[in-house]
This record gives C-alpha cells, sequence and structure tokens, in this order.
C-alpha cells in the first residue's frame, strides 16, 4: 500500500526508487498496475496516463528501456482488457440464468440496452475510450456483459492499446528532459489526471442533467 502511494503522489520519486533497487522490477510493477487499472473494474482510480508519461520521463534517464518498456505496457494493457471482459461475460451469464424477478426486470434490460450501443459505437468506444481514466476500465467490462463479438474487441483494443501506451511513454521520454517540465513534474501529472477526467465529468453532468429535465 506504501508503494502505491508514493506511485499516485510522488511518482517520479518512487518509480525512481524502483528503477533503482531493480528495473526488472519497475517493469513488473508497471505492468501489474497498468493490468489491474484496465483489468478490474474496482481499480479506476489508478493513474494510467500519468504513469505512462512518468515511465517514459524515467526510462530517457534511468536503466530502464524504452524498447522493452513499451511492448511489456501494451501487453499490460491487452491482457487486462480482456480479463476483464471475461469477469462481465461471466457476470452476465449468471444474470441471464437468474430466476430473481428484480433482476430479470431491471438488469437485462440494462444489458440489452447496453448491447444496442456497442452494435453502434463499440468499435470506436474501444479505441477512444482507452485515452480516458475510468471509462477504460469499465468498457472492457460491459463488452464482456453484452458479449459484444470477441475477435473484434481483441483487435480494437489491441489498436487501442497500441495507440494509447506509446503516445504517453514517448511524450515524456522526449520531454521529460525538459527542464521547466522536470520542475513542475507533479504539477504536469495531476494535469493529465485532470484534463483526461474532464470528459467524463461532463458526460455524467450531461446525463444527470438530462434525466432531471425529462
Amino acid at each position: 500500500m506504501d508503494t502505491i502511494y508514493h506511485i499516485l503522489f510522488h511518482t517520479n520519486e518512487a518509480l525512481y526508487a524502483i528503477v533503482s533497487e531493480n528495473v526488472w522490477e519497475a517493469y513488473l510493477f508497471l505492468f501489474l498496475i497498468i493490468f489491474l487499472e484496465t483489468g478490474l473494474i474496482v481499480f479506476p482510480f489508478l493513474p494510467g496516463d500519468g504513469l505512462l508519461f512518468s515511465a517514459g520521463v524515467i526510462a530517457a534517464s534511468s536503466d530502464m528501456s524504452i524498447i522493452l518498456l513499451i511492448p511489456i505496457l501494451i501487453l499490460a494493457a491487452v491482457l487486462g482488457n480482456h480479463f476483464n471482459y471475461q469477469i462481465g461475460k461471466q457476470i452476465e451469464n449468471k444474470i441471464e440464468q437468474s430466476q430473481n424477478k428484480l433482476v430479470q426486470k431491471y438488469l437485462v434490460k440494462s444489458i440489452r440496452k447496453t448491447r444496442l450501443f456497442y452494435q453502434k459505437h463499440g468499435k470506436k468506444s474501444i479505441i477512444i475510450g482507452r485515452f480516458f481514466p475510468v471509462i477504460r476500465t469499465y468498457i472492457p467490462f460491459f463488452a464482456g456483459t453484452v458479449q459484444f463479438d470477441f475477435p473484434t474487441f481483441s483487435k480494437y483494443t489491441l489498436v487501442g492499446s497500441a495507440l494509447w501506451v506509446p503516445f504517453f511513454t514517448l511524450t515524456g521520454f522526449f520531454l521529460g528532459e525538459i527542464p521547466w517540465i522536470k520542475d513542475n513534474f507533479e504539477l504536469i501529472f495531476l494535469g493529465l489526471i485532470i484534463v483526461t477526467l474532464i470528459p467524463f465529468f461532463y458526460a455524467a453532468f450531461v446525463t444527470v442533467f438530462s434525466r432531471k429535465k425529462a
């Protein structure tokens, strides 16, 4: 828990400490964080974007290799999505088989509406949603609950992950040595989290406002 706390609030220092002790432990730790953020719906708060940026910054000035880092984290993102999809699929099976009238009335109806959404917007949601915190944690889960076509899901998960990971890690790798960025890294890290969360809160606000107006 102490390590996670330092990663969240003292990202650069924590990662430098892990890399200095054992660079392979750093790869493993980063893999687990990225995997958990998209692999389990209880970890949407993990700072995937900021962590990728930080990892890129550190790779530019340590023994960590950007050439190894990018494919390792792409793999973590892909496996996380697949794991979350399978959890959603198992839950959907239990809901469909449930004899509870309330479950059948509300949850099955919700699943049907979600299925329609994925039929229309599933492909682009898997790619675009990868760039937004919270949203990227739940998209694979709901794709599983509606049993979205798995080969299609796998294909677009790979595309989304292959865009997301290099975008943030290479940005950190090439810009992280700039003095101003070094001196204001914690502010930049926080800014990344806030900026990427804006669309999520905007969508939530619009949804709540629309319901009240209706």
